[in-house]
């Protein structure tokens, strides 16, 4: 498989802006493996295809706000400042990605907030992007992490060119979204309400939530036509001992294990032990997967529509099998569902 088997036509109408106006009345594509059917329905219809004791696998990062804007000293230019990863809580060192990374250098000072509370140091030119910032802050820990999150913003993806709106504070985050630590959303997890959850709840359905930190290694896109040369950025993974549990009564049981998300579906993978059952993992990982694949836990997913030529969409060829996906997307676009992080979603069988 090469990068360019990945390439399709999307049409710019097709990324989505705005998200459905209720989670989950979102468009659903169902494609079945087994005799490539496809079929058209609501999100909410998705409590048809489960039976009591199936295993949702949901991913319950929650998503920080993660886009800072600051002015640079002396020229007072605006630098968009996007928080990938804490480096060291005590001396508040964080790796991140500036825009426009041209004008920043070694020893320039951001400062950012009205009254110029916050300033940060930069301390080291790691990527043609990315730097590493030294926070400097007058007052404890709690305060600063307050004050990151007083000025920062949603993280919307770059693709949606509006400007961030009151509601994306709460539609950009899942409804069981618990631990903070991500700078994008597990956007198959979207379109659950808490309506849907409690029906499928009350119809026997079990839940099992592991926690994968989406970084921007999930969108970093590939740049090589051999996509075994492609390297993931590492992103950290939790799976508890109930979540295990959960899973593996259901492998042993012959149970549906479906992997909300590709974050979901790349946490399970990093953490398969040899009997094909699923390990506790705390950890990193960089795992890529792509066509040919042997998945180990999950036998269903759901999954967004996702861009040409993306890690994601390489994931979902090698769960679907290729032409499946192919014959998918060509009629996803045919019929204009909504590509992207608010966008539509597929249900893997």
């Amino acid at each position: 498989m090469k990068l360019s088997n990945f390439d399709f036509e999307l049409p710019p109408e097709l990324l989505a802006e705005y998200p459905s106006e209720n989670r989950d009345e979102a468009r659903l594509m169902v494609v079945n493996r087994k005799d490539g059917s496809i079929e058209h329905k609501l999100f909410k219809d998705l409590i048809d295809y489960f039976d009591p004791e199936d295993v949702l696998v949901l991913n319950n990062t929650k998503v920080f706000p993660a886009r800072l804007y600051g002015n640079k000293e002396k020229t007072g230019a605006v630098i968009e400042v996007f928080l990938l990863r804490e480096l060291n809580a005590e001396t508040r060192l964080w790796d991140v990605l500036v825009d426009p990374a041209r004008k920043i250098r070694i020893g320039n000072k951001l400062y950012f907030g009205k009254d110029e509370s916050l300033v940060a140091e930069v301390i080291d030119n790691t990527t043609s992007r990315g730097r590493t910032l030294r926070f400097l802050y007058d007052g404890d820990y709690e305060s600063f992490r307050k004050k990151l999150k007083e000025l920062g913003q949603t993280p919307l993806p770059k693709y949606i060119k509006r400007d961030v709106e009151p509601e994306d504070h709460e539609r950009y985050q899942t409804i069981y979204a618990k631990n903070e630590g991500a700078v994008a959303a597990p956007t198959a997890g979207l379109h659950f309400s808490k309506h849907l959850l409690k029906r499928l709840e009350i119809k026997g359905v079990n839940f099992a939530e592991v926690t994968l930190h989406v970084g921007l290694g999930t969108f970093s896109s590939v740049e090589v036509e051999d996509l075994s040369k492609h390297k993931m950025d590492s992103e950290e993974v939790h799976i508890s001992k109930d979540a295990t549990e959960t899973v593996n009564k259901a492998i042993a049981n012959k149970k549906r294990i479906c992997a909300v998300g590709t974050t979901v579906m790349r946490s399970m993978e990093s953490s398969v032990s040899s009997n094909g059952t699923l390990n506790e993992f705390h950890g990193w990982t960089n795992k890529f997967i792509f066509p040919p694949y042997d998945f180990g836990i999950a036998n269903c997913m759901v999954t967004n529509f996702h861009t040409p030529k993306s890690t994601l969409l390489m994931m979902i060829s090698a769960f679907a099998g290729h032409e499946l996906m192919l014959k998918a997307y060509k009629e996803a676009v045919e019929q204009k569902y909504k590509f992207y992080s608010y966008g539509d979603a597929m249900l893997i069988l």
